[in-house]
């Protein structure tokens, strides 16, 4: 598992809106390549996208998955905003966050409603033919998470419970990540320079 914190810094409105974007691009390749993904919006100032986000990706893997994201992010567009504004290229950025030191605190299983469904691996391989994997929405929060590694629904169950337990915990530190010294560092030490990868157009496609 790896947890990814992505930032506009203190970038304007159009900088959000590529978060938003690098988010969706990011869950979108994880999941072509099998991985299951969390992830939580910070708070948004207007309807432009949230100034930060995380993204939990989990399995075997994830952490080289995760690492070419990591670092500054270029987004090479006109405004949507300000259609006459000169500028064109909109920077973000994309940290690892450090692994939680404790461990997620339990929730009961009343406040959580299962969906079975089959699980498949990656590319097709290693179908399951009986409904063991799980999605699992907590129902106060509207919060939900997938869990399929394990063979057995029961054990998916499990594992389940204590994803969404994780991601409730993260979901506080979000929303208190503004007000932190380590998330001002992580705003303020955004490198506009060197990009890790490039994004282009109103579709936000690799460039």
């Amino acid at each position: 598992m790896i947890r990814l914190l992505f930032t506009s810094g203190r970038g304007p409105a159009e900088c959000r809106i590529a978060v938003a974007n690098a988010v969706a691009a990011l869950i979108t390749e994880a999941t072509a390549l099998g991985f299951d993904t969390d992830h939580l919006e910070g708070p948004s100032p207007d309807k432009h996208g949230p100034a930060s986000a995380v993204v939990v990706v989990h399995g075997d893997g994830a952490a080289a998955f995760a690492r070419p994201w990591i670092g500054p992010i270029q987004w090479t567009a006109q405004s949507p905003l300000r259609p006459h504004h000169k500028r064109k290229n909109w920077f973000i950025g994309i940290v690892e966050l450090p692994a939680l030191p404790d461990a997620p605190k339990a929730i009961s299983a009343g406040d959580v409603r299962f969906e079975a469904f089959r699980a498949g691996g990656p590319g097709g391989q290693h179908q399951n033919k009986t409904e063991s994997a799980v999605r699992a929405v907590h129902l106060p929060s509207g919060l939900a998470v997938v869990a399929r590694e394990e063979r057995s629904q029961h054990r998916n169950k499990a594992l389940a419970l204590d994803r969404l337990a994780a991601l409730l915990r993260l979901q506080g530190e979000l929303a208190a990540i503004a007000a932190r010294t380590e998330a001002h560092a992580a705003h303020d030490q955004l490198e506009r320079g060197r990009p890790v990868k490039r994004f282009k157009g109103a579709a936000f496609r690799a460039a």
